[in-house]
Formats: C-alpha cells, sequence, structure tokens
C-alpha cells in the first residue's frame, strides 16, 4: 500500500520525466484546475488551522471557564469536512491519495498503463455516483430545510454542499487525467511527476545506507534510484 507514490519514485533528487505542456483546449482545462487545485489546498490548509482553533476554544470554554459550548463542535467537523472533500481533486492532480502497489513490480509497464488507467475509470465511475447522491442530499436539504439536531442548528445544505462540490471537482480530476493518458500518454496523466506522501519521508532517512537504499521500476518501466549522499 502506497499514498499514491512508488518508493523508487519518491527520492527528493530523483526526478520524474519533465512534466509535459498539453496544447489546446485540453491544455487549458489542464492549467485552470492546476490553479483551482492550488487555491483550494491553501484555502484548506486554513481550514485545518481553523479547526484546531476553534476545538482548542471548545476545551477551554467548556473545561476551564464551565461554560457551555453550542457551535464549536459542528463548526470544526464542517471545516474539515471542506478541507477533506474540496482539497481531493489536488490530491488527486499530484497522485496522493492511498493506493494499492502489490502489482506494480510484478507486472510489466504495458499492463501497467492499462492498470493504471483502468484503476483511473473505476475510480471515476465511484467518485461520479457519489457525487450524485451528495447533490441529491444537498437538494433535499434545500428544500426542505433541514438542520441539525444540535442546539446550534445549522442548515444541513453546507456541510452536503462541500461534498458535492469536492467530489465534483474530483471527478473533473479523473476526466481531465483519463483525457491525457488517451491524447498524450500515461505521462502527461501526472504518472512520471514527482510523488508527494510518506515515501520522500523514508528515501530521505535511507541516504545513508545503500544497502537497503529503495530501488525498482516505477509504474511506467523506467527505474529510478535514490542517490546516496558520500
Amino acid at each position: 500500500m502506497s499514498h499514491g507514490f512508488d518508493a523508487a519514485t519518491a527520492a527528493p533528487e530523483a526526478r520524474g520525466a519533465e512534466e509535459p505542456r498539453l496544447p489546446g483546449l485540453l491544455g487549458a482545462f489542464d492549467r485552470g484546475m492546476r490553479l483551482l487545485n492550488r487555491v483550494i489546498l491553501a484555502a484548506g490548509g486554513l481550514c485545518l488551522v481553523a479547526a484546531c482553533l476553534v476545538l482548542t476554544h471548545s476545551v477551554v470554554v467548556r473545561y476551564l471557564l464551565k461554560e457551555p459550548t453550542e457551535w464549536q463542535d459542528e463548526m470544526a467537523v464542517f471545516l474539515i469536512i471542506g478541507a477533506t472533500f474540496l482539497s481531493a481533486a489536488g490530491v488527486q492532480a499530484k497522485r496522493g491519495h492511498v493506493a494499492i502497489e502489490a502489482l506494480t513490480g510484478l507486472l510489466p509497464p504495458a499492463a501497467n498503463r492499462v492498470r493504471l488507467l483502468l484503476a483511473d475509470t473505476i475510480s471515476l465511475a465511484f467518485c461520479l455516483f457519489f457525487a450524485w447522491k451528495s447533490w441529491s442530499l444537498d437538494h433535499e436539504a434545500w428544500v426542505d430545510g433541514q438542520v441539525s439536531q444540535s442546539t446550534w442548528g445549522p442548515p444541513l445544505w453546507i456541510p452536503y454542499t462541500l461534498m458535492s462540490v469536492g467530489m465534483s471537482l474530483l471527478c473533473l480530476q479523473f476526466v481531465l487525467q483519463i483525457a491525457e493518458a488517451l491524447a498524450y500518454g500515461p505521462r502527461a496523466a501526472g504518472w512520471a511527476q514527482p510523488k508527494i506522501g510518506l515515501g520522500a519521508d523514508i528515501n530521505r532517512d535511507m541516504h545513508g545506507a545503500a544497502a537497503v537504499a529503495p530501488r525498482g521500476p516505477d509504474p511506467l518501466g523506467q527505474t529510478v534510484s535514490a542517490k546516496v549522499e558520500r
């Protein structure tokens, strides 16, 4: 299992293939999604910080000042929901979601290309269903005026809208990457770009151990080794 990276390709010094510049309408869509993802990822980080501050305020008010809390817990949940779902597309753009890589080293490069494309297609189908159900719940909550059962009672269309928009953006990201893979090859779909996740830290810690430094084929069949500092 990995967080969307291969240990052999996650080393900071080991650079993947240069990211291609896509032409035409597909390239414009790609650049627009990249810009939107950067903005959302930055906002998501701020939301997580805000959630920490809200929960800290809740603890101080409840246990030190002995005052009841009404809005803090649900506000923190809303912030975390927004950060999680809205940033899903940005994480997918870097192939940062959790993935099972047990077959990567067993299959030839051509089979891995098909496997990755098939995985994207199945993921898109699931996310489309998730987005459809989220928009259905959002519409129902808006029409019926549904609110939370807490004493604060915020409208439930807020978290449902965050979920719906986030899953819709994730679907668009999958569509973009599948279209890029079909039109320009797998390297244009993020598979050759530097990965994010735990692998970079693992490789950094193993620079002094050449005998056990990660080495192996990436999904595209191009072996990249972690460099060892001497």
